[in-house]
């Protein structure tokens, strides 16, 4: 009850802020369910992968390769098609640092949105508080002078309604953000650690 009367207080930018808020949470629920799926299927196929690569069995491994949806697969399959031309290491790794760039992207989409959002929250709070205020004074000035203390002090908490509930929105998308964007670059980094270990094991026969 308390927290809706907070909310209905705080007038038409506390609606804005929401909505914003609101478009946070879904980009980062859906960025971390694509992120922990990927994961998952990478460590998957790495697994699989390892075992026939070090047997010389690159027909099976490209094989699975192919039929795979990770982003690992689409990098790997750079290097082994390099590999069936045979192409030497440079080459190889040449092409699966393409991949990387190449998957790079889908990895980080939409996570920036975050940031953006967040301060957009934050200044959609400030701008709901000084108009808040504005219209506070306005109608102080015309108002009875034994009033105006109690209406004016009234005003001023209704109107920072709409800055707290920004920097409520706001807090939690920054964690948010700086949490799939270290999650990001953990994933990056396994997917470069990958195409290392596979490019050693492909060329050290």
């Amino acid at each position: 009850m308390v927290l809706v009367k907070f909310f209905q207080s705080g007038g038409p930018f506390m609606y804005a802020i929401l909505v914003v808020m609101a478009l946070g949470l879904a980009i980062a629920l859906e960025r971390f369910m694509y992120l922990l799926s990927t994961q998952a299927k990478t460590n998957k196929l790495w697994k699989s992968l390892t075992p026939m690569i070090k047997a010389n069995d690159y027909e099976r491994a490209d094989k699975a390769v192919q039929e795979s949806k990770a982003p690992l697969a689409r990098v790997l399959a750079y290097g082994f098609a390099r590999r069936r031309n045979q192409a030497d290491r440079e080459k190889i790794e040449a092409a699966m640092e393409e991949g990387v760039m190449e998957v790079m992207p889908d990895l980080e989409l939409r996570t920036h949105y975050l940031a953006t959002l967040a301060n957009i929250a934050t200044l959609l709070g400030l701008l709901g508080t000084i108009i808040g205020l504005i219209q506070a004074f306005t109608a102080v000035a015309s108002a009875d002078p034994a009033e105006k203390a109690d209406l004016l002090s009234a005003s001023i908490s209704v109107a920072m309604n709409t800055t707290a509930f920004g920097l409520a929105a706001a807090i939690p998308l920054i964690l948010m953000h700086s949490y799939l964007a270290t999650k990001t670059s953990r994933l990056v980094d396994t997917l470069e650690m990958a195409t290392v270990k596979c490019l050693n094991l492909m060329t050290d026969e």
